[in-house]
Protein backbone atom coordinates (compact mmCIF):
# COMPACT_ATOMS: atom_id res chain seq x y z
CA UNK A 1 0.00 0.00 0.00
CA UNK A 2 1.57 3.21 -1.29
CA UNK A 3 1.44 6.35 1.57
CA UNK A 4 1.10 9.48 -0.26
CA UNK A 5 2.10 12.66 1.69
CA UNK A 6 -0.15 14.87 3.40
CA UNK A 7 0.16 18.71 1.77
CA UNK A 8 1.68 21.15 3.80
CA UNK A 9 -1.73 23.64 4.08
CA UNK A 10 0.95 26.01 5.32
CA UNK A 11 2.44 26.56 2.18
CA UNK A 12 1.32 28.74 -0.48
CA UNK A 13 0.01 26.96 -3.81
CA UNK A 14 2.46 27.02 -6.47
CA UNK A 15 1.49 29.77 -8.69
CA UNK A 16 2.07 31.67 -5.59
CA UNK A 17 5.56 30.61 -4.92
CA UNK A 18 8.33 32.26 -5.64
CA UNK A 19 9.78 31.00 -9.16
CA UNK A 20 13.44 29.94 -9.13
CA UNK A 21 15.98 32.61 -10.62
CA UNK A 22 15.61 32.25 -13.79
CA UNK A 23 17.68 33.41 -16.75
CA UNK A 24 16.80 35.97 -19.28
CA UNK A 25 14.16 36.09 -21.35
CA UNK A 26 16.04 36.99 -24.13
CA UNK A 27 13.50 36.33 -26.72
CA UNK A 28 11.36 38.65 -25.14
CA UNK A 29 14.15 41.49 -26.10
CA UNK A 30 13.96 40.18 -29.41
CA UNK A 31 10.13 41.01 -29.42
CA UNK A 32 10.54 44.20 -27.96
CA UNK A 33 13.03 45.59 -31.06
CA UNK A 34 10.49 44.25 -33.34
CA UNK A 35 7.84 45.76 -32.05
CA UNK A 36 10.12 49.26 -31.85
CA UNK A 37 10.90 48.43 -35.44
CA UNK A 38 7.18 48.10 -36.63
CA UNK A 39 6.88 51.75 -34.93
CA UNK A 40 9.54 52.87 -36.98
CA UNK A 41 8.37 51.50 -40.23
CA UNK A 42 5.03 52.85 -39.81
CA UNK A 43 6.11 56.79 -38.91
CA UNK A 44 8.67 56.95 -41.96
CA UNK A 45 6.54 55.16 -44.40
CA UNK A 46 2.83 54.03 -43.17
CA UNK A 47 1.57 57.34 -42.76
CA UNK A 48 1.39 61.14 -43.57
CA UNK A 49 2.15 64.29 -41.33
CA UNK A 50 5.36 65.82 -40.99
CA UNK A 51 7.27 62.70 -42.00
CA UNK A 52 6.24 63.72 -45.91
CA UNK A 53 7.81 67.23 -45.23
CA UNK A 54 11.15 64.81 -44.88
CA UNK A 55 10.87 62.82 -47.87
CA UNK A 56 9.53 66.04 -50.04
CA UNK A 57 6.23 64.21 -50.80
CA UNK A 58 3.72 61.28 -49.39
CA UNK A 59 5.61 58.54 -48.42
CA UNK A 60 2.94 56.78 -50.59
CA UNK A 61 4.90 57.93 -53.18
CA UNK A 62 8.32 57.16 -52.13
CA UNK A 63 6.82 52.97 -51.02
CA UNK A 64 4.25 52.51 -53.78
CA UNK A 65 3.37 49.15 -51.92
CA UNK A 66 5.13 48.95 -48.92
CA UNK A 67 3.33 51.88 -47.33
CA UNK A 68 0.27 49.31 -47.17
CA UNK A 69 2.34 47.06 -45.15
CA UNK A 70 4.04 49.98 -43.02
CA UNK A 71 0.76 51.22 -41.83
CA UNK A 72 0.20 48.27 -39.72
CA UNK A 73 3.52 49.05 -37.88
CA UNK A 74 1.18 51.55 -35.67
CA UNK A 75 0.33 48.11 -33.56
CA UNK A 76 3.57 47.69 -32.79
CA UNK A 77 2.26 49.88 -29.70
CA UNK A 78 0.17 47.34 -28.77
CA UNK A 79 2.92 44.43 -28.84
CA UNK A 80 4.41 46.84 -26.19
CA UNK A 81 1.69 47.08 -24.34
CA UNK A 82 1.22 43.31 -23.97
CA UNK A 83 4.96 43.08 -23.43
CA UNK A 84 4.92 45.54 -20.68
CA UNK A 85 1.95 43.97 -18.98
CA UNK A 86 3.91 40.75 -18.65
CA UNK A 87 7.42 42.16 -17.35
CA UNK A 88 5.57 44.57 -15.18
CA UNK A 89 4.09 41.78 -13.25
CA UNK A 90 7.30 39.71 -13.09
CA UNK A 91 9.00 42.53 -11.97
CA UNK A 92 6.53 43.61 -9.15
CA UNK A 93 6.08 40.37 -7.97
CA UNK A 94 7.83 40.10 -4.68
CA UNK A 95 9.12 43.87 -4.83
CA UNK A 96 8.17 46.20 -2.21
CA UNK A 97 6.39 49.48 -3.48
CA UNK A 98 9.64 51.71 -2.73
CA UNK A 99 11.75 49.35 -4.69
CA UNK A 100 9.27 48.74 -7.49
CA UNK A 101 8.94 52.70 -8.04
CA UNK A 102 12.44 52.85 -8.31
CA UNK A 103 13.02 50.21 -10.61
CA UNK A 104 10.57 52.41 -12.81
CA UNK A 105 11.35 55.66 -12.73
CA UNK A 106 15.19 54.74 -12.97
CA UNK A 107 14.51 52.93 -16.18
CA UNK A 108 12.42 55.30 -18.04
CA UNK A 109 13.85 59.01 -16.79
CA UNK A 110 17.34 59.08 -17.61
CA UNK A 111 16.80 58.42 -21.72
CA UNK A 112 13.99 60.00 -21.73
CA UNK A 113 15.53 63.27 -20.65
CA UNK A 114 18.40 62.65 -22.56
CA UNK A 115 15.54 62.19 -25.59
CA UNK A 116 13.54 65.19 -24.74
CA UNK A 117 17.25 67.48 -24.46
CA UNK A 118 18.62 66.30 -27.43
CA UNK A 119 15.84 66.30 -29.91
CA UNK A 120 14.94 69.95 -28.89
CA UNK A 121 18.45 70.63 -29.47
CA UNK A 122 19.07 69.55 -32.79
CA UNK A 123 15.13 71.16 -33.37
CA UNK A 124 16.49 74.67 -32.50
CA UNK A 125 19.42 74.20 -34.84
CA UNK A 126 19.32 76.87 -37.71
CA UNK A 127 19.81 73.81 -40.92
CA UNK A 128 16.72 72.45 -39.66
CA UNK A 129 13.53 72.67 -40.64
CA UNK A 130 11.07 71.68 -37.91
CA UNK A 131 10.90 74.18 -34.51
CA UNK A 132 12.00 73.32 -31.35
CA UNK A 133 9.02 74.16 -28.51
CA UNK A 134 9.39 76.73 -26.06
CA UNK A 135 11.50 76.86 -23.15
CA UNK A 136 8.87 76.87 -21.08
CA UNK A 137 7.09 73.71 -22.89
CA UNK A 138 10.45 72.01 -23.08
CA UNK A 139 10.57 72.06 -19.19
CA UNK A 140 7.22 70.54 -18.41
CA UNK A 141 7.87 67.69 -21.01
CA UNK A 142 10.93 66.63 -18.67
CA UNK A 143 8.27 65.80 -16.25
CA UNK A 144 6.37 63.23 -18.38
CA UNK A 145 3.18 64.92 -17.52
CA UNK A 146 3.01 67.16 -20.79
CA UNK A 147 0.42 64.75 -22.72
CA UNK A 148 -2.48 65.39 -19.41
CA UNK A 149 -1.72 68.78 -19.16
CA UNK A 150 -2.05 69.65 -23.11
CA UNK A 151 1.29 71.01 -23.20
CA UNK A 152 3.09 70.24 -26.63
CA UNK A 153 4.92 66.94 -26.80
CA UNK A 154 8.78 66.85 -27.76
CA UNK A 155 8.61 63.77 -28.33
CA UNK A 156 6.00 62.51 -30.23
CA UNK A 157 5.37 58.75 -29.07
CA UNK A 158 5.09 60.37 -25.28
CA UNK A 159 1.54 59.71 -24.97
CA UNK A 160 2.53 56.22 -25.09
CA UNK A 161 4.60 56.52 -22.01
CA UNK A 162 1.72 58.17 -20.21
CA UNK A 163 -0.61 55.39 -20.67
CA UNK A 164 2.54 53.11 -19.33
CA UNK A 165 2.80 55.73 -16.32
CA UNK A 166 -1.25 54.94 -15.89
CA UNK A 167 -0.61 51.22 -15.78
CA UNK A 168 2.46 51.23 -13.39
CA UNK A 169 0.25 53.15 -10.75
CA UNK A 170 -2.66 50.65 -11.19
CA UNK A 171 -0.77 47.98 -10.52
CA UNK A 172 1.61 49.40 -7.96
CA UNK A 173 -1.70 50.54 -5.71
CA UNK A 174 -3.78 46.90 -6.65
CA UNK A 175 -0.80 44.48 -6.23
CA UNK A 176 2.30 45.86 -5.25
CA UNK A 177 1.69 47.38 -2.31
CA UNK A 178 -0.79 44.81 -0.66
CA UNK A 179 1.70 42.19 -2.04
CA UNK A 180 1.30 39.83 -4.82
CA UNK A 181 -0.57 36.47 -5.11
CA UNK A 182 -2.02 35.18 -8.05
CA UNK A 183 -5.55 35.64 -6.04
CA UNK A 184 -4.70 38.94 -5.97
CA UNK A 185 -3.15 39.80 -9.53
CA UNK A 186 -6.39 37.56 -11.13
CA UNK A 187 -8.71 40.11 -9.10
CA UNK A 188 -6.96 43.24 -10.38
CA UNK A 189 -7.11 42.17 -13.79
CA UNK A 190 -10.70 40.90 -13.48
CA UNK A 191 -11.27 44.19 -11.56
CA UNK A 192 -9.67 46.59 -14.17
CA UNK A 193 -11.17 44.96 -17.45
CA UNK A 194 -15.22 45.33 -15.59
CA UNK A 195 -14.19 49.05 -14.75
CA UNK A 196 -12.96 49.56 -18.61
CA UNK A 197 -15.55 48.34 -19.77
CA UNK A 198 -18.04 50.27 -17.70
CA UNK A 199 -15.59 53.18 -18.14
CA UNK A 200 -16.49 52.68 -21.86
CA UNK A 201 -19.89 53.31 -21.25
CA UNK A 202 -20.13 56.15 -18.89
CA UNK A 203 -18.50 58.60 -21.00
CA UNK A 204 -16.89 59.91 -17.91
CA UNK A 205 -13.57 61.53 -19.18
CA UNK A 206 -11.57 61.53 -15.73
CA UNK A 207 -12.76 57.48 -15.86
CA UNK A 208 -11.29 56.85 -19.34
CA UNK A 209 -8.14 58.89 -17.76
CA UNK A 210 -7.56 56.65 -14.75
CA UNK A 211 -8.50 53.05 -15.95
CA UNK A 212 -8.24 53.85 -20.33
CA UNK A 213 -10.22 51.31 -21.75
CA UNK A 214 -8.61 51.16 -25.15
CA UNK A 215 -5.16 49.93 -23.57
CA UNK A 216 -5.91 47.96 -20.70
CA UNK A 217 -6.91 44.87 -22.36
CA UNK A 218 -3.58 44.58 -23.42
CA UNK A 219 -1.62 45.31 -20.30
CA UNK A 220 -4.33 43.16 -18.44
CA UNK A 221 -3.55 40.23 -21.44
CA UNK A 222 0.11 40.49 -20.88
CA UNK A 223 -0.43 40.34 -16.63
CA UNK A 224 -2.54 36.80 -17.44
CA UNK A 225 0.65 35.60 -19.72
CA UNK A 226 2.55 36.19 -16.85
CA UNK A 227 0.41 33.89 -14.75
CA UNK A 228 0.99 31.75 -17.80
CA UNK A 229 4.00 31.50 -17.37
CA UNK A 230 4.30 31.30 -13.96
CA UNK A 231 1.73 28.17 -14.12
CA UNK A 232 0.35 26.96 -17.69
CA UNK A 233 -2.07 24.97 -16.24
CA UNK A 234 -3.47 27.98 -14.91
CA UNK A 235 -7.60 28.00 -16.51
CA UNK A 236 -8.26 31.47 -14.93
CA UNK A 237 -5.18 32.87 -16.48
CA UNK A 238 -5.56 31.48 -19.69
CA UNK A 239 -9.25 33.44 -19.36
CA UNK A 240 -7.94 36.71 -18.90
CA UNK A 241 -5.44 36.10 -21.94
CA UNK A 242 -8.29 35.26 -24.07
CA UNK A 243 -10.62 38.06 -22.73
CA UNK A 244 -8.30 40.98 -23.14
CA UNK A 245 -7.54 39.70 -26.58
CA UNK A 246 -11.05 39.74 -27.51
CA UNK A 247 -11.69 43.03 -26.40
CA UNK A 248 -8.03 44.14 -27.39
CA UNK A 249 -9.10 43.34 -31.80
CA UNK A 250 -12.09 45.04 -30.87
CA UNK A 251 -10.57 48.65 -29.69
CA UNK A 252 -7.84 48.06 -32.62
CA UNK A 253 -10.37 47.59 -35.19
CA UNK A 254 -12.25 50.52 -34.13
CA UNK A 255 -9.74 52.88 -34.15
CA UNK A 256 -7.37 51.86 -36.77
CA UNK A 257 -10.21 50.49 -39.44
CA UNK A 258 -10.66 53.67 -41.80
CA UNK A 259 -12.15 51.63 -45.12
CA UNK A 260 -14.85 54.55 -45.33
CA UNK A 261 -12.37 57.09 -45.39
CA UNK A 262 -11.41 58.54 -48.89
CA UNK A 263 -8.33 60.53 -47.80
CA UNK A 264 -6.83 58.15 -45.70
CA UNK A 265 -3.09 57.56 -46.07
CA UNK A 266 -3.53 53.67 -46.26
CA UNK A 267 -6.78 51.23 -45.56
CA UNK A 268 -6.38 48.81 -42.87
CA UNK A 269 -7.97 45.77 -43.49
CA UNK A 270 -10.07 44.89 -40.40
CA UNK A 271 -8.21 41.21 -40.68
CA UNK A 272 -5.05 42.51 -40.86
CA UNK A 273 -4.79 44.68 -37.89
CA UNK A 274 -6.89 41.49 -35.98
CA UNK A 275 -4.12 39.36 -37.14
CA UNK A 276 -1.12 41.74 -35.62
CA UNK A 277 -3.05 42.38 -32.32
CA UNK A 278 -3.19 38.21 -32.45
CA UNK A 279 0.76 37.84 -33.29
CA UNK A 280 1.43 40.35 -30.05
CA UNK A 281 -0.70 37.86 -27.71
CA UNK A 282 0.70 34.77 -29.41
CA UNK A 283 4.04 35.74 -29.79
CA UNK A 284 4.51 36.99 -25.68
CA UNK A 285 2.09 33.51 -25.15
CA UNK A 286 5.37 31.37 -26.76
CA UNK A 287 7.83 33.30 -24.84
CA UNK A 288 5.75 32.29 -21.73
CA UNK A 289 5.29 28.64 -22.28
CA UNK A 290 9.61 28.11 -22.99
CA UNK A 291 8.87 27.66 -26.48
CA UNK A 292 11.64 30.21 -27.68
CA UNK A 293 13.87 29.08 -24.83
CA UNK A 294 16.41 27.88 -27.15
CA UNK A 295 16.91 31.81 -28.65
CA UNK A 296 19.51 32.36 -25.48
CA UNK A 297 21.54 34.89 -27.48
CA UNK A 298 23.47 37.58 -25.87
CA UNK A 299 22.93 40.00 -28.78
CA UNK A 300 19.14 39.92 -28.10
CA UNK A 301 19.90 41.31 -24.54
CA UNK A 302 21.78 44.28 -26.43
CA UNK A 303 18.61 44.49 -28.59
CA UNK A 304 16.72 44.75 -25.56
CA UNK A 305 18.52 47.37 -23.95
CA UNK A 306 18.78 49.84 -27.61
CA UNK A 307 14.65 49.25 -27.78
CA UNK A 308 13.19 52.54 -25.03
CA UNK A 309 16.28 55.01 -26.42
CA UNK A 310 15.49 53.99 -30.17
CA UNK A 311 11.63 53.99 -29.54
CA UNK A 312 12.58 57.72 -28.04
CA UNK A 313 14.53 59.39 -30.80
CA UNK A 314 13.22 57.54 -33.68
CA UNK A 315 10.83 59.71 -35.05
CA UNK A 316 11.62 63.35 -34.88
CA UNK A 317 14.79 62.88 -35.12
CA UNK A 318 14.38 60.19 -38.19
CA UNK A 319 12.97 62.90 -40.02
CA UNK A 320 16.15 64.96 -39.36
CA UNK A 321 18.19 61.94 -41.14
CA UNK A 322 15.65 60.98 -43.80
CA UNK A 323 15.41 64.56 -45.24
CA UNK A 324 19.64 64.93 -45.18
CA UNK A 325 19.65 61.44 -46.74
CA UNK A 326 16.77 61.77 -49.58
CA UNK A 327 16.62 65.64 -50.14
CA UNK A 328 19.92 66.82 -49.59
CA UNK A 329 22.19 63.83 -50.99
CA UNK A 330 19.76 62.29 -53.21
CA UNK A 331 20.19 58.83 -51.59
CA UNK A 332 17.43 56.15 -52.72
CA UNK A 333 14.24 55.85 -50.68
CA UNK A 334 15.15 52.14 -49.47
CA UNK A 335 18.54 53.31 -48.60
CA UNK A 336 17.30 56.33 -46.84
CA UNK A 337 15.17 53.84 -45.29
CA UNK A 338 17.41 51.46 -44.43
CA UNK A 339 19.93 53.89 -43.52
CA UNK A 340 18.14 56.21 -40.92
CA UNK A 341 16.90 53.23 -39.09
CA UNK A 342 20.51 52.34 -38.29
CA UNK A 343 21.47 55.70 -37.74
CA UNK A 344 18.60 55.77 -34.83
CA UNK A 345 20.11 52.39 -33.64
CA UNK A 346 23.75 53.71 -33.50
CA UNK A 347 22.33 56.57 -30.85
CA UNK A 348 20.00 54.29 -29.16
CA UNK A 349 23.05 52.60 -28.18
CA UNK A 350 25.15 55.46 -27.87
CA UNK A 351 21.94 56.81 -25.26
CA UNK A 352 22.66 53.25 -23.52
CA UNK A 353 25.83 52.87 -23.34
CA UNK A 354 26.59 57.10 -22.34
CA UNK A 355 22.84 58.11 -20.27
CA UNK A 356 21.16 54.56 -19.34
CA UNK A 357 24.64 52.71 -17.79
CA UNK A 358 25.79 55.27 -15.59
CA UNK A 359 22.83 56.91 -14.43
CA UNK A 360 20.04 54.35 -13.90
CA UNK A 361 22.09 52.53 -11.00
CA UNK A 362 22.80 55.94 -9.74
CA UNK A 363 19.27 57.37 -9.50
CA UNK A 364 17.49 53.65 -8.62
CA UNK A 365 20.10 53.46 -5.59
CA UNK A 366 18.98 57.17 -4.64
CA UNK A 367 15.07 56.69 -4.68
CA UNK A 368 15.54 53.42 -3.08
CA UNK A 369 17.08 55.48 0.00
CA UNK A 370 13.96 57.70 -0.10
CA UNK A 371 12.08 57.62 3.24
Amino acid sequence: MTVRPVPDASRPPRSDRPLRRESRLRALDGLRLIAALMVAAYHYGGRGGEVTRAWGSSAEDQFPTLHNYFAYGCLGVQVFFVISGFVICMSGWGRPLKSFFASRASRLLPAYWAAVLLVTAVFALPMVTYKALSPSDTLVNLTMLQYPLGVDRVLGVCWTLWAEVRFYALFALCVVLPGASRRRVILFCAGWTLAAAITQGAHQPLLDIVFMPEYAPFFIGGVGLYLVHRDRRDVLAWGIVAVSFLIGQHYAVRSLWNASDPNAFAHRTSLGIVLVVAFGFVAVAAIALGWFNWANRRWLTVAGALTYPFYLVHEHLGWVVIHALHISLGLPSAETFALTIASMLVLAWLLNRYVEKPLTPRLRAALSRVR
